[in-house]
């Protein structure tokens, strides 16, 4: 790569880095954890009201016309210049969401960003919500059986913050992450490259206190330190709402690959992306609360569902958030990557999917970036991915499994000897 080719994209990335770094888009449409007492308290003598958000407004035109010019000034015929382009033109859309904050224009906005239920997922096949409506129906068939065979127990957030600081500890060496507790978050976790936050007073399984390991850290954080230490492009380390899909379609393809998600994980997953295709339909926020309730789940996590669904938008039917919707597109399409690389053996370039914050198109478009060294390899690669001789042999199982057809299977076909 020509030297000051490089150095040209490399001053207009820092000058991205820059411009949006005031932007935390989640925390601007998130709520308050005051609201969520409020309605349930409410909910539970029969009152049962519309929550009343409010949200913060910044004036995003000068940070717009700085995305613009870096944009214009990216070369569109240099990969560098291509993923630049993209990442601005992400961001500019997300300076226009924030903009309609509140208003049913976010929808459109969201839907540019994150994607909606009904679109189709990698190879043509079914559409997000399909896959989400088998999830939940498996999920639900399985149920009962599943809860008799399931230890039933939880662990205080006091516990699992210890636990994950321990294991991050042993395993950042070169960096610090801080795991602290976070009486005003909603979510049960949140992540960033410094520090993973918890959700003070609630019950950790442990399924949970697995996949906030390998989902968060080994995922979200690992990338984003790695991205932090790149030599030349720092937007690596920030990603972009353009980067959303892959990152957490890798976070929970992490989760699948550990054993570490289970089926309730899916369905909960599952039940968002259908919540959103009913708010998009006209479903208010007491409605779509009502759905996670009658889908089993508990009142405080089906506030908390809902609350994703309606960040951002107006809470009376017929507008959504969409961002939840690509976790499944997001494993699928990253599964569907891993088993390429198996298929073209290329388990070298899954690695450096974990160089940065990035698309997956980016691992393809900026290989000759990687091999010129202008883009440095992984300086953390998580626990699964190490050990890839077992990562291999999982891709092999599943694309050989995906032949049988289980439809055509009696159970006379499964016993095996004379």
């Amino acid at each position: 790569m020509d030297p000051r080719t490089l150095e040209h994209h490399a001053a207009l990335d820092a000058r991205l880095v820059a411009a949006v770094r005031g932007i935390r888009l989640l925390e601007a449409v998130s709520w308050p954890a005051r609201l969520q007492e409020e309605f349930l308290g409410a909910w539970r003598i029969g009152r049962i009201h519309l929550p009343r958000p409010e949200y913060p407004r910044g004036d995003y035109a000068e940070v717009r016309r700085e995305l613009e010019a870096v944009h214009d000034g990216a070369d569109p015929d240099e990969p560098i210049g291509r993923y630049l382009r993209q990442t601005a033109e992400s961001w500019r859309i997300t300076t226009r969401l924030l903009d309609a904050v509140g208003s049913h224009r976010v929808t459109a906005y969201s839907t540019r960003l994150f994607g909606r239920p009904m679109e189709m997922l990698p190879g043509n096949g079914p559409t997000n919500l399909d896959a989400a409506q088998h999830f939940v129906g498996l999920a639900d068939e399985m149920d009962q059986e599943l809860r008799e065979i399931e230890p039933d127990y939880v662990l205080p957030a006091e516990t699992v913050q210890a636990e994950l600081q321990a294991a991050v500890d042993a395993f950042f060496t070169d960096h610090k992450v801080r795991v602290e507790l976070d009486d005003t978050l909603i979510a049960k976790a949140a992540a960033s490259s410094q520090r993973i936050r918890l959700r003070t007073a609630t019950g950790f399984s442990e399924y949970d206190r697995n996949q906030l390991l390998v989902h968060e850290a080994f995922v979200h954080t690992l990338t984003g330190l790695n991205g932090r230490e790149q030599p030349h492009l720092k937007s690596l380390g920030r990603g972009s709402p353009r980067t959303t899909a892959t990152q957490e379609g890798l976070a929970t393809f992490a989760e699948l690959i550990s054993g570490s998600m289970d089926i309730e994980r899916m369905k909960r997953i599952s039940l968002r992306i259908a919540a959103i295709d009913k708010a998009i339909h006209g479903a208010d926020f007491v409605e779509v609360f009502r759905f996670f309730i009658e889908a089993g789940q508990s009142p405080t996590d089906s506030f908390t569902s809902s609350q994703r669904v309606f960040r951002g938008v107006p809470l009376g039917g017929g507008a959504a958030f969409t961002k939840d919707t690509v976790y499944l597109h997001g494993l699928l399409a990253v599964h569907t990557f891993f088993r390429w690389c198996l298929r073209h053996h290329q388990l070298g370039r899954a690695r450096q999917l974990f160089a940065g914050k990035m698309a997956l198109e980016d691992v393809f478009a900026l290989e000759g970036a990687f091999d010129a060294g202008a883009i440095a390899a992984p300086r953390y690669i998580p626990p699964w991915m190490q050990r890839a001789n077992g990562l291999a042999g999982m891709l092999a199982f599943s694309l050989f499994a995906n032949k049988i057809r289980l439809d055509r299977v009696d159970a006379d076909d499964l016993v095996l000897g004379l």
